[in-house]
Formats: structure tokens, C-alpha cells, sequence
């Protein structure tokens, strides 16, 4: 399976940060010594064009020109710096590699990314840029180039946190439904409308989680089969945030380890039993002892790369029209300039 990392570009965060923008690095080296059925590969930066596909170009402008002011500064919780610009840039091209590989063959991640409190105007909470609103966005215009026809997106964003920037971007755009499941009384304190929120009460625990969860995805399938007559999205995102765990800083809902990996079963084997592509991000994990974070972000991919397995392993899949034009020297990147060809 193909995952991307962009952790090349450190922050230049004050002593005592809250932000663990180690778990990144530590996550790749993890994987360095132990790739499994992992095939990484560094991820490139989206471009301007790209950005603006899901942003507004003052917002794009001022971040990748330093223009951010303080307060802007302060919503995202980062200092601006050319490496906290870059890193967002390669953070989104992540999803974009991710969103190109799974769409030709199943499942891909990105080993960050889930920037979900992004909005299409400004960054808040640890999020620069929304890397799946812009991945959405440009494999919907690639798509519509390839197939002259719309490709429907579904996220599913089950970090502890709501997806409220995510959920504004496409508050009005039909062929994207938007599911978060999360914390009641967690950040944001002002939620946004998805086409599916769940919220949990605080120490919730296992059993209530995938209770939810399950019913949560049944009304999923049951809204796409009334309006679409059963035809499923063509591209998932899937935001696997580690910090609905028990052992998270700032999580509260108190999943144990075993409880976080059967969510990721329950919703990788939804997926690909309706034979729906997706690309992973790791989102948010704020573990008091990082390895617990580590923890469970490692077997998130592994169960991806298992699905992955899986995916390939159930019946040969037929090429479609657009598998040779998604494919560049890496065998993934190479993509049109996307100005101009949204749907």
C-alpha cells in the first residue's frame, strides 16, 4: 500500500508547545524499520492552483507569502515560518498522492494530513490548509476530465474533534456527504452542520462507540442508496484520528486500543465490501505518552495495508479510462493543472 509523508518540514514551535509534531517522524521511522506491506514515498507540495480549489486566494496568499497576521497566526496555533508554509503544502499533497493511489488501487494513506478544521477562508486549530477538501476537489475535476461524468465523495471523519471546517466548505455541494463522528463537548465549541454528525458523550467507551459508529454507517449506505439508487461514492476519505483513545491528552471518550482498531475494521471492511476507494489521513493524537498515539496510528496502517491486501487479492479489477493518466514517474503523481476543470 502506498503512504505519503511530508515531516521533512519542522515547525518552528515554542519550548513546551502543545502541538507533538514528532509523532509524524516517529511514525515514518516506525515504518522505515518495518515497512510490512507499506511502500512509502515522500510527498510533494500541492500547488497554488491546487490550494485554491478548496481555499480562498487571500487565504492561500498569505500563507505561502507570510502574510498571515497574528490573530490568523493565533486561530491556527502556529507561528508562520517558510517551513510551516512548505510543510502545509506537502501535508495537502499527501492526500492528493493518497486520493491518485487509492482511486487506482484501493486504499492508500497519508501519514499525516486530516486537517479538518480548516476553512475555505482561513486556518484554525493546528490546520493550515484542508487537505481533504482540496484532494476532494481535484480528483473531482481529474475525474470529470477523464470520465465526463461526477465523481461523489464521502468523508468519514471520526477524529475525536468535529470536522467543522470540512463541513463548511461543502456545506452546499450535493456530490460531497460529509460524516463526523465525535466528541459532544470537545473543540470546536461551535460545531458546523456535515450531512452526518454523531455526537458522543464524554467516557464513552467501546462498546457505545461502535454502537454508534455502526448505526452511523448504516444511515450512510441508507441515504446514498435512496438518492442515488445505490450507486456508492467513487473516493472515501477516511480521517482515522488516534485521539478518541484512552490514553489521549485532549480525546475524553475513552476508546481502549482494541476498540480503536475495530472501529478501523468496521469501517475499511464497509468500504471495500462496496467496493469504495480510500485514501487515509492519521489526524489528531495528543496520547499523554506518545507511544500510545504511535500505537495506534501503526495499526491504523497496518489494517489499511491489510484491506489493501485484500482489496487486491479479491478479483482483478478492470482499468478504468482514467488509471493511465493519474499515473506520473512515480507511479502515482502527474497531475493536469486543475484550473478550469471542476465540474
Amino acid at each position: 500500500m502506498l503512504a505519503f509523508h511530508s515531516d521533512a518540514f519542522s515547525l518552528a514551535l515554542p519550548p513546551g508547545h502543545p502541538f507533538p509534531q514528532s509523532k509524524y517522524r516517529l511514525l515514518r521511522e516506525y515504518f522505515e524499520r518495518d515497512p510490512g506491506l507499506l511502500r512509502m514515498q515522500p510527498a510533494e507540495p500541492a500547488s497554488e492552483a491546487e490550494l485554491t480549489l478548496a481555499h480562498t486566494q487571500d487565504h492561500v496568499d498569505a500563507v505561502l507569502l507570510g502574510r498571515l497576521s497574528p490573530a490568523a497566526q493565533r486561530e491556527i496555533g502556529f507561528p508562520w515560518s517558510p517551513q510551516m508554509a512548505e510543510r502545509s503544502r506537502r501535508s495537502v499533497g499527501a492526500s492528493i498522492m493518497a486520493a491518485r493511489a487509492a482511486l487506482a488501487e484501493g486504499v492508500a494513506a497519508n501519514m499525516a494530513g486530516g486537517t479538518h478544521h480548516a476553512y475555505a477562508d482561513r486556518g484554525s486549530g493546528y490546520c493550515v490548509f484542508n487537505d481533504v477538501a482540496v484532494a476532494a476537489r481535484l480528483m473531482q475535476a481529474e475525474w470529470h476530465r477523464a470520465h465526463r461524468q461526477l465523481l461523489r465523495v464521502l468523508v468519514i471523519d471520526l477524529d475525536v474533534h468535529q470536522g467543522n471546517g470540512t463541513a463548511a466548505i461543502f456545506r452546499d455541494d450535493a456530490s460531497v456527504f460529509t460524516f463526523s463522528m465525535h466528541g459532544a463537548k470537545n473543540f470546536p465549541a461551535r460545531k458546523e452542520a456535515s450531512d452526518l454528525d454523531v455526537d458522543l458523550p464524554d467516557d464513552c467507551g467501546d462498546a457505545a462507540y461502535l454502537a454508534a459508529l455502526d448505526e452511523a454507517l448504516e444511515k450512510v449506505w441508507a441515504q446514498h442508496g435512496e438518492q442515488f439508487s445505490e450507486q456508492w461514492p467513487g473516493l472515501a476519505f477516511y480521517l482515522a484520528g488516534a485521539d478518541p483513545h484512552e490514553g489521549d491528552r485532549l480525546g475524553r471518550l475513552k476508546l481502549s486500543t482494541a476498540g480503536m482498531l475495530a472501529r478501523d475494521q468496521r469501517v475499511l471492511q464497509a468500504l471495500r465490501e462496496r467496493g469504495i476507494p480510500v485514501a487515509l489521513s492519521m489526524a489528531g493524537g495528543y496520547g499523554r505518552d506518545l507511544s500510545t498515539t504511535l500505537a495506534c496510528q501503526v495499526n491504523t496502517l497496518n489494517e489499511a495495508a491489510h484491506s489493501w491486501w485484500l482489496w487486491q487479492s479479491a478479483q482483478p479489477r478492470t482499468k478504468s479510462a482514467g488509471d493511465e493518466r493519474m499515473r506520473g514517474r512515480d507511479g502515482i503523481r502527474n497531475a493536469p493543472n486543475p484550473e478550469g476543470l471542476m465540474p
